[in-house]
């Protein structure tokens, strides 16, 4: 049975990787003002990142209407598939699953599409979809391999640290992280991700301080492994991938970039950790 991974472009997942493995990327919209932008195609990383700091309005995102979906997913029947797994990011931030469940219904009759709410965003997302991409490749049929993304899903944690709560709160995926608002200017916040929402995990009063919170979060979990360290551009990658040396080698933990769809919630410098919690 040949099973195919689509997800959305909240993965940020290296479009060349995602190519190498066979994952499908269905992209988010993002909005500068009156401008919009179809992610990945029409807006790099690196130009989204410069308009970020030079224009005068903060970015939007919009999810994908439910005919991107079913474009892919009727391409994909085209080419071979029997069977497609849809992970999108979590339901509760973003309205893409439901665009993702109206095009699978769709398809009805024609091809059995599933689509599982990841819980989560950005490379806990990312790491979902490659687990679920080597099930696949080694022959797993649909059925075996949604099974494994919905139990991988709630042992996922996702942590970041943020230098302003401003982009979450102008986005409205502020969430759980609400009361920090009622803080003093000078703080870091520290947000987790949490059963698919943004909750509140820290604050502290210095970017330093912010990170060893989270290294300390690392060093603390009963039994992570698969450690990932997402970042928006932040100067001081290489200090905070040292500060979690001393419980994951360095060589072992994957380094990734924020996209466009996260970098507009979360903002420059937001430096992020994930890893798997396993039993």
């Amino acid at each position: 049975m040949v099973v195919r991974i689509v997800t959305d472009s909240a993965c940020d997942l290296p479009q060349a990787r995602a190519d190498a493995l066979g994952i499908e990327i269905v992209p988010l919209t993002i909005r500068f003002g009156e401008e919009e932008f179809v992610d990945r195609t029409e807006l790099s990383n690196e130009e989204f990142w410069r308009k970020v700091a030079t224009s005068p309005v903060l970015p939007e995102t919009a999810a994908p209407a439910p005919g991107a979906f079913e474009q892919r997913f009727r391409a994909l029947a085209a080419g071979g598939a029997d069977g497609i797994l849809c992970i999108n990011l979590s339901s509760r931030l973003s309205g893409t699953m439901q665009s993702a469940q109206i095009a699978a219904k769709a398809m009805e009759g024609d091809l059995p599409v599933r689509v599982v709410d990841s819980l989560c965003v950005s490379m806990g997302l990312g790491r979902q979809c490659i687990a679920a991409q080597a099930l696949a490749a080694a022959g797993a049929d649909l059925d075996a391999v949604t099974a494994a993304a919905e139990t991988l899903a709630p042992s996922i944690r996702l942590f970041g640290a943020l230098d302003t709560l401003e982009h979450l709160r102008r986005g409205g995926r502020i969430g759980g992280a609400q009361a920090l608002l009622g803080s003093v200017l000078s703080i870091k916040p520290i947000i987790e991700i949490r059963d698919g929402v943004v909750v509140e995990a820290g604050k502290v009063r210095t970017r330093s301080k912010s990170l060893h919170h989270l290294a300390d979060r690392l060093a603390a979990a009963s039994n992570p492994s698969g450690v990932f360290v997402f970042h928006a551009q932040a100067p001081d990658i290489d200090e905070f991938l040292d500060l979690l040396g001393a419980t994951v080698p360095r060589d072992e933990i994957e380094v990734g970039n924020i996209g466009p769809v996260i970098g507009t919630h979360g903002g420059p410098r937001t430096m992020g950790l994930g890893w798997v919690e396993t039993a």
